[in-house]
Formats: C-alpha cells, structure tokens, sequence
C-alpha cells in the first residue's frame, strides 16, 4: 500500500484569500507556469489543468472530479495525472487561526504503482511554496 503525501503549510492570509488562490485561474495560471485552470467547484464538477505537452500542443496535464467542496473550508477532488487510467484523491483542508489560514494537502488512495506519486510527492511541496509566495509578497519565483 502506498503511503498517503500529506502536506501541512501556513499562509499570512484568510481563508478566502487562500481559497482564491488555489482555486482561481489567475493564481493557477502564474503557479503552474501559464497551465489554464478549467473548474466546476461542485459535487461531480470536471477540473482540468492544460498547458503544452512534450510536443508542444495543449493537452490536459492534470484532470479530476469534484468529490466534496465547501468553501472555503475543503475541496476534495480525483486526480489522473495526463491520460493515466490511475486516479487518486487530494483534498485540500484550510482552517482559520489568529492571523493565518492553515492549510492540510492530504493526497492518498494512490494505486500501487502510479507514476504520479512521484510527481505530486517533489510536486506539491513547490506549488504551495510558490503560492505561499504569490499571496504574502504578491510575486513568485520561477519552479527550477
């Protein structure tokens, strides 16, 4: 059984600002290096990131189903990673504190080996980072 990525970090921001930030195109697109962000934040809603693929065509990077969303508490979502038949679950957990939001990544329900463990496993740490970044100073630096 693959163990689940679990990453907890600390923003100077409240929960709807945090909430924006993950959620929102603007904030995606300068995190993920220009990736679009197509979202239904509903039960059952399609979420999509797509950017250029190794050809240099748009293609779907990251897909994902609405599993669970209660803004701006929780989003729970599937993740497939390109065109993997392999699907996991992230849900993201923000909870309110004196003068920060704390947020919970929890990624699990991994299949035993699924290459996107890996990728989310060096992956998430960078992104929350970068937004940590993005929210706090209003600018991020570049992923590598």
């Amino acid at each position: 059984m693959t163990a689940p990525l679990h990453f907890v970090f600390y923003f100077a921001v409240g929960p709807q600002q945090l909430w924006d930030g993950l959620f929102s195109r603007e904030s995606n697109r300068i995190i993920f290096m220009g990736a679009d962000f197509e979202a239904n934040l509903r039960p059952g809603g399609a979420m999509a990131w797509k950017g250029p693929g190794a050809d240099g065509k748009i293609t779907t990077l990251v897909s994902g189903e609405v599993l669970r969303s209660e803004p701006p508490k929780i989003l729970q979502y599937t993740f497939q990673l390109g065109n993997s038949p392999q699907k996991s679950q992230v849900t993201a957990e923000l909870v309110p504190e004196t003068e920060a939001t704390k947020l919970t990544i929890t990624h699990d329900h991994w299949t035993e080996g699924d290459q996107a463990y890996g990728f989310c496993s060096d992956g998430w740490p960078r992104i929350l980072s970068r937004l940590k970044t993005l929210l706090e100073t209003g600018k991020t630096f570049r992923p590598h």
